[in-house]
């Protein structure tokens, strides 16, 4: 059978932060959570559905300790504000969740491509300035949720935000494969704290229909709903690798960790990247683009 969410240790005294938690995978990532005992932080970007989900999992976990607030990954302003609210509190496990998939071309607040502003740009803001928050922790874990899109992605630094030329799968794609190349350069650059990716496989959430729906397609969202219904996974069973990655014990620095079954469904493992994901020079030169593009810079000692 494999790894369950009942294999989840006690996690009384740790506190987790979880971006986009308010549905899908982040919301049964922050259920489990805190139904084994942690504090957890609902980092959404809608007050209203952030709202619904905080209530859902009261109901469902009645003495979980869960915390509501505000974060919209796509305004680097949010992403500040919020870090800002966190600050002075140990935090043991931040969880890179939030994204979107395949949208029609669009910029986010500070005019990045919403697709790599949020699902990369984003999270790596909200992780540096998390930063001293995690070190504060014991053993501090940073989960970041790619995706097996990262297969298919190439990083163009030459046209990063796509605008030569935009292709919304290609896009999603790149967002995704820097997921990966974040994880494994975090983990090489602040070795104590844990870095590992995750990714659910294929698993039945909002996300596969919000770009058709952005579009105006409604036959594209209900077709999208279909397949999900016909092949998907539920979105509790996609949460288990990331719950797995933030949890067990037996985790690799810079490994990620995704269903069994061709990646695709089944019980968490540790499973293969993209080649490119653990290029040194091409962590290197990521990280140095996304702290020009964010302001925000890393507090890593010096050694040597």
């Amino acid at each position: 059978m494999g790894w369950t969410a009942a294999d989840i240790p006690d996690l009384r005294g740790r506190r987790a932060v979880v971006t986009g938690a308010n549905s899908g995978i982040g919301y049964h990532t922050a259920l489990e959570l805190a139904r084994h005992g942690a504090s957890v932080v609902l980092a959404c970007r809608s007050a209203e559905r952030g709202q619904a989900a905080h209530d859902r999992m009261r109901a469902e976990v009645p003495d979980a300790e869960i915390e509501l607030a505000a974060l919209d990954l796509a305004d680097l302003a949010s992403v500040r504000e919020f870090a800002r609210r966190q600050a002075g509190r140990p935090l043991d496990v931040l969880v890179n969740n939030a994204g979107v998939m395949a949208l029609p071309r669009r910029g986010t607040a500070d005019g990045f491509e919403m697709q790599f502003g949020t699902n990369h740009l984003g999270h790596f803001a909200l992780t540096g300035l998390l930063l001293p928050a995690l070190r504060a922790a014991d053993s501090p874990r940073v989960v970041t949720v790619t995706s097996g899109f990262a297969w298919a992605g190439r990083l163009r630094f030459d046209d990063l935000q796509g605008e030569r030329r935009y292709q919304k799968w290609g896009a999603y794609a790149q967002s995704k494969l820097a997921n990966l190349v974040f994880t494994k350069e975090l983990g090489r650059r602040v070795p104590e704290v844990t870095s590992v990716a995750a990714h659910p496989g294929f698993a039945a959430t909002n996300l596969q229909q919000a770009g058709p729906r952005m579009q105006g397609s409604k036959f594209m969202e209900r077709g999208a709903g279909m397949l999900n219904a016909a092949v998907a996974q539920s979105a509790a069973a996609g949460a288990l690798p990331t719950l797995y990655a933030a949890t067990a014990a037996q985790v690799e620095q810079g490994a990620c960790y995704g269903p069994r079954i061709v990646q695709w469904r089944g019980a968490p493992t540790k499973v293969p990247t993209h080649p490119q994901a653990g290029r040194a020079e091409l962590g290197a030169r990521l990280w140095e683009v996304s702290e020009s593009l964010t302001g925000v810079r890393y507090e890593i000692p010096a050694t040597g």
